[in-house]
């Protein structure tokens, strides 16, 4: 496909991210010559470094993208240890942090304790006698972050995306999603054991004897197991319009009389009308359980949800039963050092405190500064890609353009930050801190019921190696933690950067434009903007993409899901694409002179295979395949590549080679 971009686009965008030209850093090592890159381009750039890279046994994988959250949380750890060890103002952000990390951190402590913190819990639940006290005490846990058969969460409405409303969403299993339940292969088998040994093992440490023990767990998987009859499955659950189900609660009480939806909303303070019932054949399956399993074998569901909620909140033996079944899932060999974990949880419960810290002594803004231009060059080169597509309408892509024109971004970190004056830290309780934090969470997001969306707020936190697309409030989002090496520097070889932060922005911004996000308008709502004939041209493309993807293998003979992981490789493909005609608008995108033994070119691609450089264990691999939206990372790299014919011309890339396809099925969506 010829390509092309305007003339007056152009003299906008040339040079215009060039830092200094003695700042520019350019380090490309680790390349196997011995293999050709048109062959499996993601070995070229990243096999010597595969073959010596070592997985740590605390870890599922190591590399890039979310493996590189662990160096990331090594970084926030040295801040905690620093905090933890000062004296701090009470109720300053650098107390809070640092007394949670602390307390966390005091294993004598918490072992002393037991399982003596969750003991009112368990007696709780001892204490229901029917149907509504089991509800009752349903809505008090889900408060205090102990949810168990109902899913629930608050944000925009799919249909009003500028008011936040209630939602409810399948929920009730331990397992990863439900096929798990039902699938009979040797490896399912053996999580499916695990599972029930580690429920077992929960009873038991809370003083059930084995052989009653073993009974509990059985009855709490079978409950699990006939409420994931109901669920639906990864792939169903990428159907946004199947997904919105805005009910009045006065018919939500007449259709499940057992659930009492009216006293249910109540007990979780929500004071709505209506909510969104995401996924309603899983509510039908629960109202009706609630009548055919008896009271007993509820209590003994609830009460192992409980257990596994808390296990690592507690002494060491309950997080040692939790770590024997991740150990089987996961392939992780040893469990996760002290301070890693209680990093993760004050990153988990106080993110944005410790994330102020961080971008102080981590993020400058003149990086922030290059980003925003990166973003708006990008955003450039995909308008100019919807105004040269052959197989869109004019109608349609004037609608397309209206749609990237009113995006927003967010880059770095929030303009304004969480207030957690309300979360009560103490240095000696860590249950409790974990409590507070957790109770904080759902009164801060409780008080956006039907209020107008805060368009300020983050969905992770700024140092998360992550980056997302938010389609009620059509905005990208960059943290500050993926803004490093190898994805962003400062004082990088554009090329490089381009290649990297450049091929995920533009990743981000096709979401907007992938199978799910394309259902949404400029303002956020899910309302139809195509024309019926293009819309049906969409949908064809990114089929395309499902069936290749369907024949990319992991482990020899696991297939990649293709509808499960048809946004994100539509973005990837894309993403790739744009990177690319942004990067040419540049001065060193138009000039071929050779750094480090290769082209501009040549380094924009070796960057892209250098992003996902990421190698993990089998049974990992195995359970990301089964249950993740992203492509494993070999085919987040060859996958793009093969369809792109610039990639072909930067590496000689001819018929007989393994990525090799012939133009006309090379796929194009945007």
């Amino acid at each position: 496909m010829k390509r092309f971009l305007h003339a007056a686009l152009a003299l906008l965008l040339a040079g215009a991210c060039q830092p200094d030209s003695d700042t520019k850093r350019v380090v490309i090592t680790g390349i196997d010559t011995s293999k050709k890159p048109g062959d499996d381009f993601f070995t070229y750039v990243n096999g010597i470094w595969a073959d010596t890279a070592r997985i740590p046994a605390s870890q599922t994988g190591v590399g890039s993208y979310s493996f590189l959250n662990y160096p990331q949380r090594i970084r926030l750890q040295g801040i905690l240890d620093s905090l933890s060890a000062s004296e701090n103002p009470a109720g300053s952000i650098e107390q809070k942090v640092g007394d949670f990390y602390a307390s966390g951190m005091d294993t004598v402590a918490i072992d002393k304790r037991g399982y003596d913190p969750i003991k009112p819990v368990l007696a709780r639940i001892e204490g229901v006698t029917d149907g509504a006290s089991l509800l009752k005490l349903v809505a008090e846990e889900q408060k205090a972050g102990n949810g168990s058969i109902i899913g629930f969460s608050v944000g925009p409405d799919d249909k009003q995306s500028t008011v936040n409303i209630a939602q409810f969403y399948q929920s009730g299993i331990g397992l990863p999603e439900k096929a798990y339940y039902f699938k009979t292969d040797s490896s399912t088998l053996a999580i499916q054991q695990a599972y029930k040994k580690y429920l077992s093992r929960l009873f038991e440490l809370t003083g059930t004897e084995a052989a009653t023990a073993e009974k509990k767990a059985g009855v709490a998987y079978a409950i699990e197991k006939q409420l994931a009859t109901a669920h639906r499955t990864n792939v169903e659950l990428r159907d946004v319009k199947a997904n919105y189900n805005k009910l009045a609660v006065v018919v939500l009480a007449k259709k499940h009389p057992n659930l009492n939806w009216t006293k249910l909303l109540n007990d979780l303070g929500v004071r709505a009308d209506s909510v969104n019932v995401g996924q309603p054949p899983y509510y039908d399956q629960l109202n009706k359980l609630l009548q055919s399993v008896s009271i007993n074998d509820w209590k003994v569901y609830l009460t192992a949800h409980a257990l596994t909620n808390y296990a690592n909140f507690l002494s060491q033996p309950f997080g040692e039963a939790s770590f024997a079944y991740t150990k089987i899932l996961t392939g992780q060999a040893v469990k996760k050092p002290r301070g890693e974990e209680m990093t993760q949880a004050v990153d988990g419960s106080l993110g944005e405190a410790l994330a102020q810290v961080y971008v102080k002594k981590y993020f400058p803004e003149a990086a922030r500064k290059r980003m925003a231009v990166l973003v708006d060059n990008l955003k450039k080169a995909f308008e100019a890609r919807i105004a040269r597509l052959d197989w869109m309408s004019d109608s349609t892509k004037a609608k397309a353009k209206e749609k990237l024109q009113a995006f927003s971004e967010k880059i770095g970190y929030p303009v304004k930050w969480r207030d957690y004056s309300k979360v009560d830290v103490k240095r000696d309780a860590y249950f409790e801190n974990r409590l507070s934090a957790t109770k904080n969470e759902y009164l801060y997001n409780l008080a956006k019921v039907g209020r107008p969306v805060d368009r300020t707020e983050w969905l992770t936190t700024p140092p998360t190696v992550t980056a997302y697309n938010n389609p009620p409030l059509n905005e990208i989002v960059f943290p500050a933690g993926i803004l490093q090496a190898p994805y962003f520097d400062l004082y990088a070889d554009d090329a490089l950067n381009y290649g990297g932060i450049g091929m995920v922005i533009g990743h981000e911004i096709t979401h907007s434009f992938d199978d799910q996000g394309a259902q949404y308008d400029k303002q956020g709502n899910v309302k139809n903007w195509w024309t019926k004939a293009d819309f049906a041209k969409f949908k064809m493309r990114t089929q395309q993409v499902i069936d290749q993807y369907d024949s990319f293998t992991v482990l020899d003979s696991v297939h990649v899901k293709g509808a499960l992981t048809v946004g994100e490789n539509t973005a990837d493909i894309a993403g790739v694409a744009i990177a690319y005609d942004a990067f040419k608008l540049t001065e060193q995108g138009k000039d071929t002179t050779k750094l480090d033994g290769f082209t501009p070119d040549q380094r924009f691609f070796i960057s892209i295979a250098r992003i996902w450089r990421v190698k993990t264990r089998d049974e990992y691999l195995r359970m990301y395949v089964n249950t993740n939206p992203h492509s494993p990372a070999r085919w987040r790299v060859n996958g793009p590549l093969m369809n792109f014919t610039p990639f072909y011309k930067a590496f000689h890339v001819q018929p007989g080679d393994k990525m090799y396809k012939p133009e006309k099925e090379r796929i194009t969506v945007w």
